[in-house]
């Protein structure tokens, strides 16, 4: 009887363990410059064809729960640091595997997750012990780094690089900045790095110049219309009165404006036939029906504040402190833009990835990504060698708390030393080498030399260092990949029982 309680207990470790591992294997084969690709097919037909782990993993259709769970920890890795998500994703796919496999062994589960935190902090401090600071942005090793991310793609690291120059270390180490979203592939384009915004729209019509120079700027979040009345009052002299008026003031709002030399303006809703005419007649660009996230940009980039249309009437003093200026506001007709460039307010650039096709474009817009997001974590937090070599390295980091662990939390301990070992192994396997047999050369190397930073050199299958090969990784990604696994992996283990939820009808009540 005592049996059957435990196989029942293990039951849902073992179903869990086994989803995770099936997410995890749509991934291990991209690891590494010898990763292949992945072929996502949708039930049109349409087809990706990527090796970027995030990418998988949110079009994979996960149905466990488990398995979502590890999608949510990749996605929250995305969020964060931008890469590493499938380092996260095979280290707690091994974390949990190893955890599974030491309670199948009589481990109590507690004991095991105590020690497998301490493995994992121990491995983090490791890991952040080891890392290289920059200097600053011509730092050869910032330079490798966005080059790895970037996939070897030269010219999309060149472009992450010259942006970075633009906007400058200050504004790239505040963590409210996000490099990656200034990134925009275009099918058609050349490569470019456009000082300011680049906006995926078109002037309001074709009467509008193409370009305007040195002007005032106008941010309006709301539409550029008179002020409604009811249509019930038109019937009556006095809503028919009051809309002539509203609509009288309009005009006269509008041409305090334009006395201001306004020539570019950018909306968020509707703008009105009446301020089309004026406004296409008095040449002003004007730009309807942004997103919000791009007026936002556009008044950063120009100095300019974001105003409802009520603030139009104000005195023309009033006004003028409201408007932020830009050198040039151009249209790009064949790629359908706008750029916006040389404003007053903070300097920003936008990374214009040229493309042949729209598959490529897609794929091209990912590896940009991952290289501005790569870029700025090592700002952050500085680089560690890669290929797996930083992982090994933290290995004597969790050796040197094995014996603080209790005599059966060193178990859990040990989970997180065999996972470790598993990026660097998929790396090797990748490359057309025995993991077992390289991994073990890479260790004993380590100890002859007391390097940390030695790895396989995937071409020759060489012990190599990494850091003269040039191979490095932002140390901010791999940190938060290891805290990603160990949270993920906490929470799986800990999970006893599944037990289907009642339904519930629309009203909230239980069904039946």
């Amino acid at each position: 009887m005592a049996a059957s309680r435990e196989g029942e207990a293990a039951s849902p470790l073992v179903s869990n363990a086994a989803a995770i591992r099936a997410v995890a294997a749509a991934v291990e084969g991209t690891l590494g410059p010898k990763g292949l690709n992945c072929m996502l097919v949708d039930r049109f037909g349409a087809v990706i064809v990527t090796n970027d782990g995030h990418t998988i993993l949110e079009q994979l259709d996960a149905t466990h729960p488990a398995a979502r769970m590890l999608v949510n920890v990749a996605r929250a890795q995305a969020a964060e640091v931008g890469d590493g998500t499938t380092t996260a994703t095979v280290l707690a796919s091994a974390l949990i595997s190893e955890g599974v496999a030491q309670v199948e062994r009589g481990v109590p589960v507690t004991r095991v997750l105590e020690g497998m935190r301490l493995g994992v902090q121990a491995a983090i401090d490791g890991i952040r012990a080891h890392a290289t600071p920059i200097r600053d942005l011509d730092d050869p090793l910032l330079r490798r780094a966005v080059l790895i991310a970037g996939r070897e793609e030269a010219d999309i690291a060149a472009l992450c690089l010259d942006a970075a120059a633009l906007i400058g270390r200050a504004r790239l180490e505040d963590p409210a900045f996000r490099l990656a979203d200034w990134t925009l592939a275009c099918e058609g384009a050349e490569n470019a790095v456009i000082p300011g915004v680049v906006l995926e729209k078109e002037p309001f019509n074709r009467q509008m110049p193409a370009a305007v120079a040195d002007t005032p700027v106008l941010c309006l979040d709301d539409a550029l219309e008179p002020e409604s009345v009811d249509p019930g009052a038109l019937g009556t002299e006095t809503g028919f009165n009051t809309y002539l008026r509203y609509q009288a003031e309009f005009r006269a709002a509008l041409g305090r404006m334009l006395a201001l030399g306004v020539r570019a303006v950018f909306v968020t809703r509707a703008v009105h036939e009446i301020a089309e005419e004026l406004l296409t007649d008095a040449g002003v660009l004007t730009v309807r029906r942004l997103s919000v996230r791009d007026l936002h940009r556009v008044a950063r980039h120009t100095g300019a504040r974001l105003v409802k249309r009520a603030a139009l009437r104000r005195p023309a003093e009033e006004l003028t402190a409201l408007l932020g200026h830009a050198d040039a506001v151009t249209v790009e007709e064949h790629l359908g833009q706008v750029r916006v460039t040389g404003g007053a307010g903070e300097p920003t650039a936008t990374m214009l990835v040229g493309a042949a096709t729209e598959e490529v474009r897609a794929e091209r817009a990912r590896v940009a990504e991952d290289a501005a997001c790569a870029l700025q974590a090592a700002l952050r937090g500085g680089v560690v060698p890669g290929g797996g070599a930083a992982e090994l390295a933290a290995l004597t980091a969790v050796d040197a708390v094995r014996p603080q662990a209790g005599a059966m939390a060193a178990y859990g301990v040990d989970c997180v030393r065999a996972a470790l070992k598993m990026p660097i192994s998929f790396i090797i396997a990748n490359a057309g080498f025995n993991p077992l047999e390289k991994v073990e050369e890479v260790l004993a190397a380590m100890a002859r030399q007391g390097s940390t930073s030695l790895a396989v050199a995937c071409d020759t299958g060489a012990v190599t260092d990494m850091l003269e090969l040039g191979v490095v990784d932002p140390a901010p990604v791999k940190i938060h990949a290891l805290r990603a696994a160990g949270e993920v992996a906490d929470a799986v283990l800990r999970i006893n029982t599944v037990i289907r939820k009642r339904e519930e009808s629309a009203e909230g009540t239980p069904a039946g």
